[in-house]
């Protein structure tokens, strides 16, 4: 309080500034009484949210999470942003910590809740695979103590395993009586388009504007809530069709010399397999991979990245370039290739690509946030 006049009735003097921020966005919270979902999951559960949100925003006043503030300072601040003009919320909660969803849905108190997926990120701080899944799965155990729904994938077998007990909505790509919503992948080339329908309904065609065939999963998921929530199939359609990514996911760049997939935003062993996967079902003549490292996975690190490469060299690409520490350590593994190049930063890669005069290629750009493998796309 250095310079101010501590009489000011504006001012409240806190001995934990962050506990107090918390409480005050719990207490506005439950002033408004906003219908919120709250969403959480390794993998998509941005995109997710902002699908949601697009869908939703057809009918409904919708506040949502902006970016990635989606911590234990981003989750009270987005909630202080609600008004009594918004009909629902929606709400992104991320974690690298046990404990850290369970956190955040006791600020936020979801009347229904989404885990998008769970999958191998963060291991350094969650300790295990299971310990991911143990801390997502918080976000079911206040749903499940408070009689809320959740939706979910029917088909993923990590959320069927610790979904008992909860009030389901469920979505998928095999058909099911139990589905609201049921959808498949058209084609991929390169945009996703797909077919969903809700139960007892009529097949829809959806042209979207996101790369890669494991977003249908997130898409269905929007579909479903906009079910629930009582929008028309014309309406779930338009937004999900019109929505155009943004900050590096699932994007596709087309610079005057090439096509870019840029998905640079983050990675982890799961979000690289599906990119890679689907990159690899990409119809192009010369495609090239730059992919960074993945961060925050301790122990498990070398052994992760070792498993990446390997997807990548089976996957015929014509030039593979590997980003920082980790995956150096991984290549020290591998016999040398004409194909196979290493970089310390993604600076270094970006300087080398510009010598290369890249062209007429289509290129996949993923790493880790730390590894900044945006700095790339002004080379090619």
């Amino acid at each position: 309080l250095i310079g101010c006049d501590e009489a000011d009735e504006r001012i409240i003097k806190t001995d934990d500034v962050l506990t107090t921020l918390q409480q005050l966005a719990h207490h506005h919270r439950k002033q408004l009484g906003t219908r919120i979902i709250g969403i959480t999951g390794t993998n998509g559960k941005t995109t997710t949210k902002e699908l949601i949100a697009a869908v939703l925003a057809e009918k409904y006043n919708v506040l949502y999470t902006q970016g990635n503030l989606n911590n234990h300072i981003g989750v009270p601040k987005t909630l202080l942003q609600l008004t009594a003009e918004h009909d629902i919320a929606v709400i992104e909660m991320g974690a690298n910590h046990p404990g850290e969803i369970k956190t955040l849905v006791d600020i936020v108190e979801p009347d229904c809740g989404l885990i998008t997926n769970v999958g191998r990120a963060h291991l350094g701080g969650f300790g295990s695979f299971e310990g991911v899944v143990r801390t997502k799965g918080e976000l079911y155990d206040y749903l499940r103590n408070n009689s809320a729904t959740a939706f979910i994938h029917a088909e993923n077998q990590y959320l069927k395993a610790i979904a008992d007990g909860l009030t389901l909505v469920k979505y998928g790509t095999q058909p099911d009586a139990e589905l609201l919503v049921c959808g498949g992948v058209r084609e991929c080339a390169p945009f996703l388009s797909f077919t969903w329908r809700r139960k007892g309904g009529a097949d829809n065609l959806v042209n979207t504007k996101l790369i890669g065939d494991y977003n249908i999963y997130n898409m269905l998921a929007a579909a479903t809530i906009g079910v629930s929530y009582a929008l028309s199939d014309e309406q779930i359609c338009h937004a999900l069709a019109t929505y155009t990514p943004s900050n590096n996911r699932s994007q596709l760049t087309v610079t005057e010399r090439n096509r870019l997939v840029v998905d640079a935003y983050n990675a982890n062993p799961t979000s690289m397999d599906a990119a890679l996967t689907n990159f690899a079902n990409v119809e192009a003549p010369v495609k090239i991979a730059l992919l960074g490292d993945m961060l925050e996975l301790g122990e498990e690190s070398f052994a992760e990245h070792v498993t990446v490469i390997n997807k990548a060299l089976a996957s015929g690409l014509s030039t593979i370039c590997f980003v920082g520490a980790e995956f150096g350590k991984a290549l020290e593994d591998f016999p040398a290739a004409d194909n196979v190049k290493w970089f310390a930063n993604s600076q270094l890669l970006a300087d080398w690509l510009a010598e290369q005069n890249v062209s007429g290629a289509t290129v996949l750009v993923k790493g880790s946030r730390g590894t900044r493998m945006e700095k790339t796309i002004q080379a090619l």
